[in-house]
């Protein structure tokens, strides 16, 4: 398949704000390898859409935890786009991760969205080094959701790439603000207790939630899939 066939594949609609979940799983259900990982599983296919999703979307949301342990710096530009995706971070305790502030030049733009349990010292520092507009305040007591998107809307980020971790995919599950999520299952099992895609209270009551398969298209043994969530 070639990299315009993949894309046009891949696009997100145009014609509203739109958020999807971007996966990886090993065929025994893990989520990461051995390390505690995602990128240890990860293949060729499973990297080529990976970079793909990111070059197609304006802005890669990631829980804080993720970003510490996957080592996420800010976005730089590649050969499809110059203008490379803003990491939105999510950290409900408003402290700003060490991948957001080094290095910044030529990378994208770096914002974080938290609440305003966070309190005032962690507010003000987090301004201090992202700078006052990178702050996004959704929520009370923890982060909203729904409230955070719009606000991300409201900035021309529309279309939203979540890439983890499984804390903040199942919370974004539960506030009903999925549109899409896209899964890569490789073809290898890892055993041990390895973390799902998704980690906390069971989702969507006896049933779970529902998704539509979209798309599966199989690659050097990797099946990439988009599945569309269903409207509750």
């Amino acid at each position: 398949m070639t990299a315009s066939e993949l894309a046009d594949l891949y696009a997100f609609p145009r014609a509203r704000p739109w958020l999807r979940t971007n996966f990886v799983s090993t065929l025994d259900g893990a989520g990461v390898g051995a390390d505690g990982r995602s990128g240890s599983i990860n293949t060729p296919p499973d990297n080529r859409v990976f970079a793909l999703q990111r070059d197609l979307c304006d802005a890669v949301l990631v829980g804080s935890g993720t970003v510490v342990a996957e080592g996420y710096q800010r976005i730089t530009p590649t050969r499809r786009r110059a203008v490379p995706p803003a990491l939105v971070v999510v950290s409900g305790s408003g402290r700003v991760p060490p991948g957001m502030q080094a290095p910044t030049d030529g990378r994208g733009a770096g914002l974080l969205v938290t609440c305003a349990k966070a309190g005032p010292r962690a507010l003000d520092a987090a301004r201090q080094s992202l700078g006052e507009d990178a702050v996004v305040v959704a929520g009370d007591d923890t982060v909203d959701l729904p409230a955070a998107l719009d606000a991300l809307a409201g900035r021309g980020l529309r279309h939203v790439l979540c890439e983890g971790g499984p804390t903040l995919l199942a919370a974004a599950l539960g506030a009903g603000v999925v549109d899409e999520l896209a899964l890569s299952l490789v073809p290898t099992v890892v055993g041990g207790d390895g973390t799902r895609i998704t980690r906390g209270a069971p989702l969507g009551g006896e049933g779970g939630i529902a998704l539509v398969p979209r798309l599966l298209v199989e690659e050097a043994g990797t099946l990439l899939g988009l599945w569309r969530v269903r409207p509750a």
